[in-house]
């Protein structure tokens, strides 16, 4: 049984049982990358954690229903984002371009993935659009498919596949000009 299949199981066994336990493995599983995907929204930790947490509120309290159309995880995302949305909003902030010193701040997560191509990738990304920066992450770090991808965005496949295109694109410019050559053949 593939992973994705478990989550829909689990959900579907905490949604019939109300068991903490099913709750924690998905939490468990989700927390991290989702707290992650919101920091690029968001640019900040705390509010990032927040958010992910108000994501999960929403799946617990059942104000937003899973239909099946995609994965648990695609389903919990496009929730995350969308409160991210909401949060902006209410800030009157647009999504907040990363610079050197907000790289700086996330040092402790990058350090999480204790590499240093990871590190160099991650600074690069920083300084791409939001909309290339958001769908890389989810194709690439977050294994999501084109469709997936467009669903957790609120666009269209061929929207996604075009900002993929010119994403990479954008992203093999910065890592040549930053020195990091070696990272640009992907």
């Amino acid at each position: 049984m593939c992973r994705k299949e478990q989550d829909e199981v689990i959900y579907a066994r905490y949604l019939s049982e109300r068991g903490e336990a099913d709750l924690r493995v998905l939490l468990e599983r989700h927390r991290e990358s989702l707290t992650l995907f919101l920091f690029g929204f968001v640019g900040n930790m705390e509010d990032a954690e927040d958010l992910m947490m108000d994501a999960f509120a929403v799946v617990v309290s059942g104000t937003s229903r899973f239909s099946g159309r995609s994965s648990f995880k695609t389903w919990l995302f496009a929730i995350g984002r969308n409160l991210a949305m909401k949060h902006l909003r209410r800030q009157r902030m647009r999504p907040v371009e990363l610079d050197d010193q907000a790289v700086s701040r996330i040092s402790p997560e990058v350090d999480l993935l204790a590499q240093e191509r990871m590190q160099k990738l991650y600074q690069a990304m920083a300084e791409l659009n939001p909309d290339y920066r958001q769908v890389l992450y989810l194709l690439y770090f977050e294994d999501a498919s084109m469709e997936e991808a467009a669903q957790i965005m609120g666009k269209n496949r061929k929207q996604v596949y075009n900002l993929a295109s010119r994403g990479r694109q954008a992203l093999k410019d910065i890592l040549i000009r930053l020195d990091y050559a070696d990272l640009a053949e992907f």
